[in-house]
């Protein structure tokens, strides 16, 4: 179920840092991310601050035995899972890189055997500072013709199939890696102007590395899409479980298979310059239910308690 939620009033903002005081949020950031939060007398955060296409690594200290824990924000499903402490439970919420500067309500829906109770988290998401990097490439690549056109429609159907589906178990347990060595050479969220022409930001990471590097997965998933696209070129996406995707583009080959079951560090690919690229690299992805994120981000979530 989505949950509209309005802008919130200065009387809300005060309501909502009465129910936090029952709760323990924790925010994670990227390195050069900053990120504060304004923690009560017994330690617990009032009110989460985010950045546009941040990832925040949220807990829920709960009472009882409750069964699951949903939440809502931005109209967009949050689930939560078990970090097996008692009572507790744990999320990843996704801040969009186009979302808004301003503070919501990230609600949360706790059902129990005999009955349901809300927990409501204040975040504050404040503006990113993207650059702007102006690139020039073949007129062909920024101007297709009618039939690329009619394959780049196909190609992002099929994407967005893949995103609209929803495994619910989180597969990962173990800390995200980076996918290969390399220099960061593309920013994410940077808007790109392509020979002159303004185009829409860049929704993930380039890493420059040699043509042939190997590309490993992020963390343990199943392979949800192997294939060659106009843009990104030779691809895959893994789904991590829980609305969480990670993309790499642009390789040269590719080491496995719709269906297929990956482990973190597991080679899947090796870096190339398919598709639209200037030369070798690795465009890294991530898409976290329905927000588009800074993937590095994930890199540095406490998953230490975030075990099966």
């Amino acid at each position: 179920m989505s949950v509209n939620l309005p802008r919130l009033s200065a009387a809300c903002l005060a309501l909502l840092a009465l129910y936090a005081v029952y709760q323990l949020v924790t925010p994670v950031v990227h390195a050069d991310m900053a990120s504060t939060s304004r923690p009560d007398n017994h330690g617990n955060v009032r009110v989460l601050n985010a950045k546009q296409g941040q990832v925040l690594y949220v807990t829920l200290s709960l009472p009882g035995n409750p069964l699951s824990v949903v939440g809502h924000f931005h109209n967009r499903r949050i689930p939560f899972f078990g970090t097996g402490e008692e009572g507790q439970f744990a999320a990843l919420l996704g801040i969009d890189m186009a979302d808004e500067p301003n503070t919501l309500g990230l609600k949360a829906e706790v059902s129990y055997a005999d009955s349901m109770r809300q927990r409501v988290i204040a975040v504050s998401v404040a503006p990113e500072v993207f650059r702007e990097q102006r690139m020039t490439l073949p007129k062909d690549k920024v101007e297709p013709d009618a039939a690329s056109l009619e394959r780049i429609a196909m190609e992002r159907e099929k994407v967005q199939a893949v995103f609209a589906a929803f495994t619910p178990k989180r597969l990962w347990s173990e800390p995200f890696l980076v996918p290969v060595e390399g220099t960061i050479t593309g920013a994410f969220g940077s808007k790109r102007i392509l020979n002159g022409q303004s185009r829409n930001q860049h929704n993930g990471e380039d890493i420059a590395a040699a043509l042939g590097t190997p590309v490993k997965a992020t963390n343990d998933g199943i392979v949800k899409m192997v294939d060659d696209h106009f843009f990104s070129g030779k691809g895959v996406i893994l789904d991590h479980g829980l609305g969480l995707y990670t993309m790499y583009f642009h390789l040269d080959t590719t080491a496995v298979k719709e269906g297929d079951h990956v482990e973190r560090g597991q080679v899947i690919g090796t870096v190339g310059k398919s598709g639209r690229a200037t030369g070798p690299h690795l465009h890294w992805g991530a898409w976290l239910n329905g927000s588009r994120v800074n993937p590095f981000s994930l890199t540095t979530l406490p998953l230490e308690k975030a075990r099966h």
